[in-house]
């Protein structure tokens, strides 16, 4: 998930306003647990904010945490079953569970609204993939990343633009696409796009589409989503994964858990019981399922990213 950058961009031209990423299985069995989405979205009550936060006190109590997904493959969705699942979702089976909560419970909604939902206690953690970043930092914590993340674009077969970097749409003037909210737009406008002409889609299905079409000549997105999305396309490929320019220098971004910033003591266990899992290489058994590779492990710090 170049999981993007804030909570939603609102003057770029869009063909829709829908959740970040949201693949068309995912959004399409969102519906299948109707009863279950909507009972997540009962508020829990609010921390007391002293010594770290009692969240963590009653999700044990509760047997029961309350996860925020943005229905996008691979990162958090509700599959064709009815089942939550996704990278997020499963590490957080795995977490809680050594915290002492058995179940987990999704609530789905749209990506911008995450970090609302978050802080106005809608659910208990953001399980979303959701990239590491000051504008993010600002508002939630975050654990440390449980994967790292390269670029990629979805261009036409043989990629006749030779489209390869930011700097190249730029300089040969083609047709930009990417998601809703997602941080590639940030990468684009810093290499000199025009924000008002990036196209805004759903997620790298509808960025596909738009590539196949003929409506853009590259989607921009993660190098897991992009390679994901076009293994049946025989109209598009994906390129290399590439690290954006950020600041002048190559950037590679992580994405984590994100807890309110009351609840450090919350944080401060998920990221001892993650420390394990990576330590034991267990984590990587938990996330291959879903396309990752060992290149996408990290020892990356959400402090880093925080820049601080």
């Amino acid at each position: 998930m170049a999981p993007p950058l804030g909570n939603g961009l609102h003057t770029i031209r869009s063909e829709h306003r829908h959740s970040r990423r949201s693949v068309l299985a995912g959004v399409a069995a969102l519906g299948a647990v109707g009863a279950l989405g909507a009972s997540g979205c009962t508020r829990v009550a609010a921390a007391s904010g002293e010594d770290g936060g009692d969240l963590l006190d009653r999700l044990r109590a509760q047997g029961v945490v309350r996860l925020g997904i943005a229905g996008e493959i691979p990162f958090g969705y509700i599959d064709t079953d009815g089942h939550l699942t996704g990278e997020a979702p499963e590490l957080a089976k795995v977490v809680f569970k050594r915290l002492g909560v058995d179940r987990v419970q999704p609530v789905p909604t749209e990506f911008g609204s995450l970090i609302p939902g978050l802080n106005s206690q809608q659910f208990d953690v953001v399980a979303a993939g959701m990239y590491v970043n000051p504008d993010r930092c600002e508002q939630v914590i975050f654990a440390d990343p449980d994967y790292q993340m390269l670029d990629s674009f979805i261009v036409r077969k043989g990629n006749p633009k030779g489209l390869h970097t930011y700097q190249d749409v730029v300089a040969k003037k083609a047709k930009f696409a990417t998601g809703t909210g997602y941080a590639e737009i940030q990468y684009a406008v810093g290499a000199g796009y025009k924000e008002s002409d990036i196209l805004i889609v759903p997620d790298q299905v509808a960025g596909l589409n738009a590539v196949e079409a003929g409506r853009a000549d590259v989607f921009a997105g993660t190098a897991l989503t992009t390679r994901e999305v076009v293994k049946k396309s025989a109209k598009a490929e994906a390129t290399r994964p590439f690290a954006p320019i950020v600041d002048g220098a190559p950037h590679v971004d992580g994405g984590a858990f994100a807890f309110r910033s009351t609840e450090t003591k919350l944080r401060d266990a998920f990221n001892s019981e993650l420390r394990k899992l990576k330590k034991s290489g267990e984590l990587f058994r938990v996330l291959r399922p879903f396309g990752f590779t060992k290149a996408e492990m990290t020892d990356l710090t959400a402090k880093e990213l925080c820049g601080g």
